[in-house]
């Protein structure tokens, strides 16, 4: 059974009193120890049904609508907002994409872990002040109990990196999000951030989702792949099947994206066009008017799949 199930997770903004899907229909599994890899586009919604699943939406505009969330069989969209709040931080933890917006500049790293161990566990100052130097020598903090006491602006970006992922798991959560953690790192950060998290799943028995635009951090991290576009998903599975054998039209452009290793020579490919604007969207398939292979139906129908939603797979002519 997975540990995590997502079912129809559908997030709707309110724009001026009309209804505009951002997140559509998204659905997916997490289980023990897995990584998952959202990938796609910048804009085709992956932040935002993660955002959705754990209830934190950044604007009283936006709402998440039907389907189910189930964290080891609880519904979290049944909860009130004191039921999440418990959920939120204990069992789920989240590592934003900017550390610096996200770290409280005028506290302590030390408070800012304490913090959230203090409130779900009802630990004490000290006790709690233990736990957080504890987490910091675990997420690779050089003498962590000097650092304790350090505030953000005093860390690397790469350490203040590490520091969000210390107060993410500061209450042991069971469910990690991480939201392009290597995002503005160097090449040798980016490695040893990604490598942090892979021992963190291991020794703890975490379960990850890393949202991410890029399949080298995929390929390195991840044991299974969600392709998002325009807010929908648009193919799902195992990493090592669908990198070698995508299915997807956008799959494979996304693939065709990434730099080769050869003499370097070659024009770097693109996919052709513009991911479309999510309140005009084109009638069918939302990429067809990006695809290479665009059929009679494409433009006419929304295609279904959980494996792969697309009218006419690769390997199969319209």
């Amino acid at each position: 059974m997975s540990l995590l199930q997502v079912r129809d997770l559908s997030v709707i903004a309110n724009n001026a009193g009309r209804d505009i899907t951002l997140v559509d229909r998204v659905s997916f599994d997490l289980a023990e120890g897995e990584i998952l890899g959202l990938v796609g586009e910048s804009g085709s919604g992956k932040t935002m049904a993660c955002r959705g699943l754990i209830r934190l939406l950044p604007s009283p505009n936006l709402r998440v609508q039907g389907g189910a969330v189930r964290l080891a069989g609880q519904d979290l969209l049944a909860l009130d907002e004191a039921g999440m709040r418990a959920v939120r931080g204990g069992q789920l933890g989240m590592i934003f994409q900017n550390p610096s917006s996200h770290l409280d500049p005028l506290m302590r790293i030390g408070e800012q872990i304490a913090e959230g161990i203090r409130l779900h566990q009802g630990a004490s100052k000290k006790e709690a002040r233990q736990q957080a130097i504890e987490v910091l020598r675990q997420v690779g903090i050089p003498d962590p109990q000097a650092r304790v006491d350090n505030y953000p602006h005093e860390f690397s970006g790469g350490m203040r990196q590490r520091a969000m992922i210390a107060v993410a798991l500061g209450c042991n959560p069971q469910v990690l999000i991480a939201d392009e953690p290597t995002t503005a790192l160097d090449v040798t950060v980016q490695a040893q951030i990604l490598r942090l998290l892979l021992e963190l799943r291991d020794t703890r028995g975490l379960s990850i989702i890393m949202i991410t635009h890029d399949l080298g951090v995929v390929a390195q991290t991840c044991d299974s792949i969600a392709v998002m576009y325009a807010g929908r998903l648009c193919e799902h599975g195992s990493k090592y099947a669908l990198l070698a054998n995508p299915q997807h039209p956008y799959t494979a452009g996304l693939i065709d994206c990434q730099p080769a290793h050869s003499s370097g020579h070659a024009l770097l490919r693109t996919i052709a066009g513009q991911p479309p604007l999510l309140d005009a969207l084109p009638p069918g398939c939302r990429f067809n008017p990006r695809c290479p292979q665009v059929g009679a139906l494409c433009t006419e129908v929304l295609p279904e799949g959980a494996r792969v939603a697309c009218h006419y797979p690769l390997g199969e002519r319209p």
